[in-house]
């Protein structure tokens, strides 16, 4: 695990600059930093150290020092692949998964990708192309971002996007001078409405992220760039053809589960590889459970030490007790952790810096904390994301479900009783659920969050408001794809990415942790691709199918357990310190300019009076301000 970054330039200018760029993501990496410089760029790397600790140091070469490396992640099946390329003739000079990365691209080229079972985020130098090939994982679980120059070509009479810089985080390539960081305003609208920022743009003009599954090259010689897909999340079948062979019983409930489970525990198996302690995080839902208890088994059967379990919990809510029913039955080395409001917000600036863009997600900051007390004891954590996602786990997936009898009714009534009840100015029992069935589902659904909505951003933002970002190529993708798995699809792309990997990465590393997430694997996926929606949402649950798999080996009440969402107390903590709270949002610079502060003056009054919660609203400005303060106001 690492921390990457690179630039492109001369000699005299990137000598000086690849050391700032990776020297400002240390906390990736403390353990060691390696850097290549040549004429025409440069990159490098920190290294946190967790397989072939001695030897791993990067850049790495190949043998004729031909392509060169620097690598952010963990490969988990280099060593399947390592007998396979010393069978074509590679040479291998240490034990690290980092080294085959040059090895399987002198072989494959582009299609390396599809031999990869890892997180990661890379770098290859090919000397004889002069040319940079960037690949960034499947699922999006390691970030690469990277930054361009507007060059206007004389001879087309156009303005053309020329490669500059790249990086595992933002922080990096903002330490170019020649860079003068200016707010992407397109950016800030829909951050407003997602609770993070779902465009490939940044919250920076002019800076990018790479998106999961895609790669680039970089012409060398002229900055000019490519960014292409290798792989996208596909169900397998429709949704009716996944419903006509289970009926006709080519599907079966239990073989089914019995290949999740071996699948599942094979994955986890694979992210357990690691020349250092590896823990878990440990929450009261299933996916954690599901993940420590196959820990645990696992080290029995290998004549190892306990797990080490980690949970946190605040003054008002806490999953204590939920994650004490696993620990307790499978007697991990548990931890758990409290925070208190004081804590919780005198880090939220420090939590802001570490994001690089904002994230208003109050439970990224319980994971800040939660892994600054698990670096204690181990360099590495395994954790459940991703499962909801794949498996089906949320609660709104079963939406359609509702919503389908208000689809049967006839157009009639639909027109003169359901509609004239939809716009009545106060809330009756079953109207929002009326106002939603009403709405096309690509029409109303972005995602897990919807803070603010397109009436109250109007109401929010001064300036004329750009259009919220377009999914319909997204739906379109998924066109004969139930509901409920258009919705999957939707947060594979948007949510997972965006906010889950997000949080996961950026609040680990920032205390050289690294967590792994092994229901985010490729054989994971596939499995899951093909999961009919009638075994995600038997018998009024989620994700069915993935609890039955692992009944047996979980506490009752733990594999029975409703989908949550990890619980944080901001709705009573914004109420304990307003005025603070208000003076950093209301004094930005930004907001004062763009922004309408009576309408905000409004929404922190009515929260603190009770009148109606609005906590989410004034979390998402509360951390865009620290943002704004961290990279913006000093620039």
């Amino acid at each position: 695990m690492c921390g990457i970054a690179g630039t492109l330039g001369k000699k005299e200018h990137t000598s000086k600059l690849i050391d700032k760029m990776v020297d400002i993501i240390t906390h990736r990496g403390p353990d060691d930093r390696g850097t290549l410089i040549t004429d025409s760029f440069a990159f490098g790397m920190r290294r946190l150290s967790i397989i072939d600790l001695s030897h791993g140091h990067q850049p790495i070469w190949n043998e004729d020092e031909t392509v060169c490396v620097v690598f952010n992640g963990e490969i988990y099946n280099y060593r399947e692949l390592r007998p396979e390329l010393i069978s074509l003739g590679h040479k291998f000079k240490t034990e690290s998964d980092t080294e085959g990365l040059v090895h399987l691209y002198e072989q494959y080229g582009r299609d390396m990708l599809m031999k990869l079972r890892g997180m990661f985020g890379f770098c290859i130098y090919d000397k004889k192309k002069n040319e940079l090939f960037i690949a960034r994982d499947h699922f999006g679980i390691k970030p690469i971002y990277y930054r361009v120059d507007s060059v206007y070509n004389k001879s087309k009479k156009v303005y053309e996007q020329k490669f500059v810089s790249f990086g595992s985080e933002i922080k990096s390539l903002l330490e170019d001078a020649a860079y003068k960081p200016i707010i992407n305003d397109e950016a800030v609208l829909n951050y407003l409405s997602f609770q993070y920022n779902p465009l490939e743009e940044t919250m920076f003009k002019d800076i990018y992220k790479l998106p999961p599954g895609h790669y680039m090259k970089v012409n060398l010689a002229d900055g000019t760039f490519k960014i292409s897909e290798y792989w996208r999340y596909t169900f397998h079948d429709t949704f009716e053809n996944s419903e006509k062979k289970l009926k006709e019983g080519n599907i079966v409930e239990d073989k089914l589960a019995k290949d999740i489970k071996q699948i599942v525990e094979d994955s986890v198996q694979h992210h357990m590889i690691s020349d250092v302690p590896v823990g878990s995080f440990l929450s009261g839902g299933v996916d954690s459970g599901i993940i420590v208890s196959t820990m645990q088994a696992q080290r029995k059967k290998m004549g190892q030490p306990t797990v080490s379990t980690f949970t946190i919990g605040f003054d008002h809510v806490s999953e204590h007790n939920e994650a004490r029913q696993v620990s307790d039955a499978q007697k991990t080395d548990h931890t758990e952790v409290k925070v208190n409001f004081d804590t919780y917000f005198n880090e939220l600036p420090k939590i802001a810096w570490h994001f690089d863009e904002p994230v208003a997600d109050p439970s990224a900051v319980a994971l800040y904390f939660l892994a600054k007390e698990a670096r204690k004891k181990v360099k590495v954590v395994l954790s459940g994301e991703g499962a909801d996602e794949l498996f089906g786990g949320y609660n709104i997936y079963r939406e359609p479900f509702a919503t389908h009898v208000i689809d049967r009714l006839p157009n009639f009534v639909k027109k003169y009783i359901l509609k004239p009840l939809a716009k009545l100015p106060f809330e009756i029992y079953g109207l929002n659920y009326i106002k939603r069935s009403l709405i096309p589902l690509e029409e109303r659904y972005i995602g897990n969050a919807n803070i603010f909505k397109e009436n109250e951003i109007r109401r929010l933002y001064k300036g004329s408001i750009p259009k919220r970002i377009n999914m319909s190529p997204y739906f379109s993708t998924v066109s004969e794809q139930s509901d409920s798995r258009k919705m999957q699809h939707i947060d594979m792309n948007f949510w997972l990415p965006g906010d889950i990997l997000a949080k996961a990465d950026k609040m680990t590393m920032a205390h050289s942790l690294e967590l792994r997430v092994p229901f985010l694997d490729i054989e994971v996926s596939k499995i899951s691709a093909m999961i009919p929606d009638t075994l995600k949402y038997k018998d009024g649950t989620t994700k069915y199918i993935l609890r039955k798999a692992f009944q047996s080996i979980l506490p009752k009440e733990t594999a029975g357990r409703k989908k949550l969402g990890f619980p944080t107390p901001i709705r009573n903590w914004l109420k304990e310190r307003p005025e603070d709270i208000k003076n950093i949002i209301v004094e930005n610079p930004y907001i004062q300019s763009q922004f309408n502060v009576e309408y905000i003056d409004t929404l922190i009054s009515d929260h603190v009076k009770g009148k109606r919660d609005t906590s989410r609203k004034v979390y998402v400005l509360l951390m865009f301000s620290l943002w704004y303060n961290a990279f913006i106001a000093e620039k």
